[in-house]
């Protein structure tokens, strides 16, 4: 049957049917996908035989139920401390401290940096009502006690968010003594650093400046 014609059977069951109503509604609440991504989402699983439809719902299921945060660096993880933060190659005596798990894989991805990570999960934003206590700066601090610690590097992304809260990190981290730099400005304004090409978030790492 022509992909058309499974749209247009699509659109009209949707009325009819509310396991596919129900479907592109969960889909459609994902972060980027849009009600007709969702529908064409929902056709391309009626599409899939059954096994394979189970296999995807029990991947979710078990990602669900064994990912966790890791208790020093609030990253996402199955082993509780990461294999980052147990990791006997990486220099200790640095922090990048990034807004979400996917910056974290931006800067793995370029093969420049070998230091420690701090996941806030998020940037202060008082618009949406996110402070200081909905982000994981508390649990960052705790980790700045130690001595081995010796430069945190700020790598918000380039938006006002962003920039309002390395501002507001500086202002907390300064009094400790410690170094505290900030990502060079080799990524655009206004733009993501997990959708910046490696080669960008390398420059911005090796030409950081102090905050």
């Amino acid at each position: 049957m022509e992909f058309s014609c499974l749209q247009r059977i699509l659109h009209d069951m949707i009325y009819t049917s509310e396991a596919i109503e129900s479907a592109i509604e969960s889909l459609s609440s994902l972060p980027t996908i849009g009600r007709k991504t969702a529908q064409r989402l929902t056709l391309h699983l009626l599409r899939q035989p059954k096994e394979d439809v189970e296999k995807l719902a029990h991947a979710l299921l078990n990602m669900k139920e064994k990912v966790r945060y890791c208790s020093h660096c609030c990253n996402l993880t199955e082993s509780d401390p990461c294999n980052i933060c147990t990791s006997t190659k990486r220099n200790r005596t640095l922090i990048c401290v990034v807004e979400d798990p996917s910056d974290l894989f931006a800067i793995e991805r370029t093969n420049e940096y070998f230091g420690l990570y701090h996941v806030l999960h998020g940037a202060l934003n008082p618009l949406e009502g996110v402070g200081p206590n909905e982000l994981k700066i508390k649990e960052l601090l705790t980790r700045l006690g130690d001595d081995e610690i010796k430069e945190v590097i700020l790598a918000m992304n380039p938006n006002v968010e962003g920039e309002v809260t390395t501002q507001y990190l500086v202002k907390l981290l300064k009094p400790l003594g410690i170094k505290v730099s900030r990502l060079a400005r080799g990524i655009p304004m206004g733009s993501d650093l997990e959708f910046a090409d490696e080669a960008t978030v390398s420059r911005a790492l090796q030409g950081r400046v102090e905050a």
